[in-house]
């Protein structure tokens, strides 16, 4: 039998079950939902929320991000709760531990890499805190994009290259000009829910100034 021909990928809002449009990518898929109503462009402050994001972007890299949701508490339990003061001193005997759980996404790389980010989260700490340095490429403001469609969305951005440059001088690795984008849209740095979404307007509403 020849390939069934896939059906277009949606690109306009959807309206879901409960009668709201959303941005058309969390499908059906429950745990998905709630990602993009409670936390997808929403402002993120917290260096220890965005220190987890970032690394949990890097092992996205390869999957898709349903996937890395999925294991996401096993992640939490594996990386020390993401406190990067215990990250910054894993031994080989851990990093060896973890190369064996099932439950994470098992990338010697991402592991190292993961530790490179807590030093720098650290090393930011004394310099005012990580959220505040990320958020100083913005001017301290989320950017209030107004997409209608999927086909309108952009992969990275002149800011995320500039974030993505900035990590990998201080050590950072997995943090390329895609990851960053997206870690900017998941943290709220950058509001891309498309205009007809059902938060759109409730992410612009959180946004406030972060004095960089």
């Amino acid at each position: 039998m020849p390939d069934r021909e896939k059906p277009p990928r949606a690109v306009a809002a959807a309206r879901g079950a409960d009668g709201l449009l959303r941005c058309p990518w969390p499908g059906a898929d429950p745990l998905y939902l709630a990602y993009h109503d409670e936390e997808w462009g929403v402002p993120e402050y917290d260096d220890q929320a965005m220190f987890e994001k970032l690394v949990l972007d890097g092992f996205q890299a390869g999957l898709s991000w349903i996937t890395i949701l999925r294991k996401r508490p096993a992640f939490r339990k594996a990386f020390d709760g993401f406190d990067p003061k215990k990250i910054a001193r894993w031994s080989e005997k851990k990093k060896d531990a973890l190369m064996q759980d099932a439950g994470i996404v098992r990338n010697r790389a991402k592991i190292e890499a993961t530790v490179a980010l807590a030093r720098i989260t650290l090393d930011l700490k004394e310099k005012g805190g990580l959220a505040r340095h990320l958020w100083s490429f913005v001017d301290g403001r989320p950017v209030q994009n107004a997409r209608r469609s999927m086909a309108e969305m952009q992969a990275e951005s002149e800011v995320s290259r500039a974030i993505a440059k900035d990590l990998r001088e201080r050590g950072g690795n997995f943090v390329g000009p895609t990851i960053i984008y997206a870690f900017m849209q998941a943290t709220g740095m950058v509001n891309d829910h498309l205009v007809d979404c059902c938060r759109h307007e409730a992410c612009r509403a959180l946004a406030r100034e972060f004095k960089p």
